[in-house]
């Protein structure tokens, strides 16, 4: 098996597309350094990170959402690479499959990798193959600048720290006050596919 499909390898392994209604789970060719995060009600309610980066979505799933004060540090989970088409999906995945539940784009929006080594911009798949990157989102909800470290040596828990700019605001809760869809207008409960 080639590179190009080992990306999306673990995406395809847990689910069948054509009952949950996902995008199948095709490598890019492009890279628009896209981002969303999905409210998703599984097992627990959570909100997923995507991240467009090297012909996938870099994905992480982020237990009490993004926050925009600088005094909070977020758990964020790495989870396995999605399909860039994964990046608008909104609908309720079926009972019997995995991540079953609704699936909400509660933002979208753009990033610029500002992550520096030696005074240059390093590679963002180094980066964050390297356990540590910083990105300047411009989403509908979420702006400025946001740091992301690995805390432990197999990759899966990492933390996601707003950066003392301008976009923070410790009195802001927009995962509370903001709980709309971005491409519906619809709340996470009225998520039925």
């Amino acid at each position: 098996m080639g590179k190009e499909n080992d990306d999306l390898k673990k995406y395809k392994e847990k689910r069948n597309t054509n009952k949950s209604g996902e995008p199948e789970g095709k490598k890019s060719k492009s890279n628009k350094n896209r981002f969303s995060f999905q409210k998703h009600d599984a097992q627990n309610l959570h909100y997923d990170f995507r991240l467009e980066c090297d012909g996938v979505l870099k994905s992480w799933a982020i237990p009490k959402g993004p926050s925009t004060d600088t005094s909070e540090k977020r758990l964020a989970i790495r989870t396995e690479d999605h399909p860039v088409d994964y990046i608008h999906f909104e609908g309720k995945i079926p009972e019997d499959e995995y991540g079953a539940g609704p699936v909400l784009l509660w933002d979208k929006g753009t990033y610029k990798n500002i992550t520096e080594k030696d005074d240059e911009i390093k590679d963002l798949k180094k980066a964050i193959d390297d356990g540590h990157f910083l990105v300047d989102l411009d989403g509908e909800k979420i702006k400025g600048g946001y740091a992301f470290t690995r805390t432990d040596k197999d990759e899966g828990q990492w933390l996601m720290v707003k950066m003392d700019d301008d976009k923070a605001d410790a009195r802001r809760n927009p995962t509370s006050t903001e709980p709309e869809s971005v491409k519906s207008g619809k709340k996470i409960e009225d998520i039925d596919n």
